[in-house]
């Protein structure tokens, strides 16, 4: 008797300008992968942002409320456009609001250049090649957040604060991500000027020595790190940092590819896979000497692909994580089959990685590769490939990663 098919229930916020464009081309690719991989997906799209308050009044209604909260993942678009700045609600308040009632705190960006688009990045192709960063912001706490904050006519003043566990929560995520990757995570703060940097580097270091050991760990300072990214980012594997200091390193970082149209993004709450890292003291293998780390830390080895925890494997259901990518909504190609739908493609593939299926993830970020290294650009890298044409470029590539993984099994 054949297996019972997975289902996953995906909600998808489509939102503003292209955003409707672009997660079209996503589900396109996410459910080609599922077909060959033998998961399905239940996608029930809701009205977000500036097209839900035309409808309904409010950016994040309450409708669209529920079936996040019901989903295994939420897929967003894009939010916000000229249209509405005039509005007493805006489309942008809504993104608060989901990301409260979702639970999402951590805010996880890679940074890849393809091999083929080297010659697109500002940086020079020797310096980029080959890289691959992974940001963990904080997203809810610091000085955006922070109380008192007031603002007169003649003095204004907001309060950048974090407690322990804020930051040893987003620290744990950072750790665990790395030891998935090259086992390295550089903590960026200002601990030599602000006194709740100087807790976050303690609560990091802490952390660490506790319970992450067979992971590199070094501190920069923001002003250095700001330097060191733009100067060489392949020294880097994961960046841990919070709001304020992530938010500015996270647009330095989307400069390393040319394009806001590559880069996708994951928010997420605590992995429950975490709680188990906190048992596995005995199973760590030694880090013998600081000069070890720091070897390691120098060390250019392939990292591993999966970008987000898997929250879903336990019993108990976890909330919804919240896929989306960095772009905004650029109401001035919206309907010309021209965006770059690649960004909201590899948020798909974060998406499914947080599910479990890192099989089909892989293959969709490879079906990527293979579409840039056969030529296919949108307008944004130069080329004349319209939204359409990459997304069947990409589902086709990925399709057949999956097809020839299957075929290799066999023969073993």
């Amino acid at each position: 008797m054949p297996q019972s098919q997975t289902t996953y229930h995906i909600a998808c916020l489509p939102g503003d300008g292209i955003g409707p464009e672009v997660t079209r081309a996503a589900l396109r690719v996410m459910r080609a992968v599922a077909d060959e991989a033998g998961f399905a997906l239940d996608v029930s799209e809701r009205p977000f942002g500036g097209v839900a308050i035309d409808r309904e009044g409010a950016p994040f209604p309450d409708a669209t409320r529920a079936a996040c909260l019901d989903a295994d993942a939420v897929l967003l678009g894009a939010v916000g456009g000229p249209a509405w700045d005039d509005n007493d609600a805006r489309p942008e308040s809504g993104l608060l609001a989901l990301r409260k009632a979702l639970g999402v705190f951590a805010n996880l960006r890679p940074v890849t250049v393809p091999e083929a688009l080297t010659d697109a990045s500002p940086l020079r192709p020797e310096r980029v090649s080959g890289a691959d960063v992974l940001i963990a912001r904080e997203l809810t706490g610091g000085i955006y957040f922070g109380e008192p904050s007031e603002h007169t006519a003649d003095e204004a003043f907001s309060t950048m604060r974090y407690r322990r566990s804020e930051i040893a929560r987003i620290a744990r995520i950072a750790f665990e991500e790395a030891r998935k990757r090259d086992h390295r995570v550089t903590s960026v703060d200002k601990a030599n000027v602000l006194d709740v940097s100087r807790l976050w580097r303690e609560v990091v270091t802490e952390l660490h020595e506790r319970e992450y050991d067979d992971v590199a760990l070094d501190h920069l300072y923001v002003d250095n790190a700001v330097m060191q990214l733009a100067r060489d980012p392949n020294q880097f594997d994961v960046i841990l940092t919070g709001n304020l200091f992530g938010d500015i390193l996270s647009d330095l970082a989307a400069t390393l590819p040319g394009t806001l149209g590559m880069l996708p993004s994951a928010s997420i709450g605590e992995s429950k896979n975490a709680d188990e890292s906190r048992q596995r003291q005995n199973d760590k293998p030694d880090v013998s000497s600081k000069k070890d780390a720091e070897t390691r830390h120098a060390a250019s080895s392939q990292k591993g692909r999966q970008s987000v925890p898997n929250r879903h494997s336990d019993t108990e259901k976890a909330k919804a994580g919240l896929f989306e990518p960095v772009h905004g909504s650029a109401p001035d190609i919206t309907g010309q089959d021209a965006a770059n739908p690649l960004a909201a493609i590899l948020s798909g593939a974060m998406l499914l990685d947080d599910l479990g299926e890192t099989r089909a993830a892989d293959a969709i970020r490879q079906g990527v590769r293979e579409a840039l290294a056969s030529g296919a650009r949108t307008a944004d890298l130069g080329g004349k490939a319209s939204t359409g044409e990459m997304t069947r470029r990409v589902a086709g590539q990925a399709v057949a990663v999956l097809g020839e993984g299957e075929r290799t099994a066999m023969k073993a």
